[in-house]
């Protein structure tokens, strides 16, 4: 799964740490959702969604192939 969070945090000038303060996680969290290493849960990525004031599909792009789906 891939997500535009950093993206996102660069265009309103968002550090990680602001980001990770505001959704209540470490920022190697939102270190590790940026690369790919780590896949949000579902209330995480609620979070997220609520604080870019966006819809979860609109950050966080699902792969099927890549989830074997």
């Amino acid at each position: 799964m891939q997500s535009r969070i950093q993206d996102l945090r660069k265009e309103r000038r968002i550090t990680q740490n602001e980001l990770a303060d505001a959704v209540d996680v470490t920022r190697q969290t939102i270190i590790s959702l940026e690369s790919g290493r780590y896949k949000a849960s579902l209330v995480l990525a609620h979070k997220i969604a609520q604080y870019f004031d966006m819809k979860i599909e609109d950050i966080f792009i699902f792969d099927l192939e890549e989830e074997n789906l």
